[in-house]
């Protein structure tokens, strides 16, 4: 294991998830990808997992129709096949799920820690409305941010459109002293598809972090990218497969991050107001 007060070493899967119209078909989805991450972490041990936006079930309007029974509160059964899995090698996990509340749906990343109970949640706050997406027919919207320390870094999820709006991550970074945002997504190649690489670079190297930005596999999704807090010839972003799962281990480093906004202090340099003359 690296050195936990310096480097993180992150497993970022990309994973497939079939059809899953009913809670047999989601559970038996979860269980698999439970068994190859424990395979994978037996290998390569990490210090955290991050899963993809709504990792337990398939992203369609038919999942969708059946979130009565396809969503889960926070303590559902995703939290309970991750949690054991985090104690079980020590590992804290970020997943993607339907959460379920009173007053309806959201879609939530939870992440749990080493000890398997459950370091915050948060709600996508900017649903995509646009392309092959429709989930304000389905979900309700977030309200809050939501960041927690594993191994010295302050990190916070943020879900797929997310990622469009600049302000968000503006916030999470000077006001919260963010340093890795996961960024969990479900692109499907619509014509948004192209754009969405563009965003992750950009907001990376804005706000001089790391940005683990993740999509699921298939047909129609993949080509994850990991983005270090500063990009030129020699140190490029990590893209994963076009396609086809892959369990990625990634490392972030603080001096990594340090060093590029020493060198290039234009967030230190940020006003926060710009007037009219």
């Amino acid at each position: 294991m690296t050195d936990s007060r310096v480097n993180l070493r992150i497993l970022a899967c990309q994973i497939d998830i079939p059809p899953t119209p009913g809670v047999a078909q989601r559970d038996a989805h979860l269980n698999r990808m439970a068994a190859r991450i424990d395979a994978t972490l037996q290998q390569k041990p990490a210090d955290l997992v991050v899963l993809p936006e709504l990792s337990s079930i398939d992203y369609s309007a038919q999942s969708f129709e059946r979130l009565a029974a396809l969503a889960e509160p926070i303590d559902g059964q995703s939290y309970q096949i991750f949690s054991s899995l985090a104690r079980k090698h020590n590992v804290a996990i970020g997943y993607s799920f339907a959460r379920a509340a009173a007053d309806g749906y959201r879609i939530c990343l939870a992440i749990c820690g080493a000890d398997g109970d459950l370091l915050g949640h948060y709600d996508k706050i900017y649903l995509a409305q646009f392309g092959a997406s429709a989930e304000k027919n389905y979900f309700l919207p977030g309200d809050s941010v939501c960041v927690v320390e594993i191994g010295g870094f302050r990190i916070a999820p943020i879900i797929c459109a997310d990622i469009r709006t600049p302000e968000l991550c503006r916030t999470l970074v000077v006001d919260h002293g963010v340093e890795i945002i996961l960024h969990s997504g479900a692109y499907y190649r619509d014509p948004s598809f192209h754009s969405w690489h563009h965003f992750a670079i950009t907001r990376a190297l804005e706000n001089q972090i790391y940005f683990v930005s993740l999509n699921r596999a298939g047909e129609h999704y993949g080509q994850s990218l990991f983005v270090p807090p500063w990009v030129d010839e020699q140190q490029q972003p990590i893209a994963f497969s076009r396609h086809d799962e892959q369990f990625q281990m990634l490392e972030v480093c603080q001096s990594k991050i340090a060093t590029a906004r020493n060198e290039y202090p234009f967030l230190r340099d940020r006003r926060d107001v710009h007037p009219l003359a």
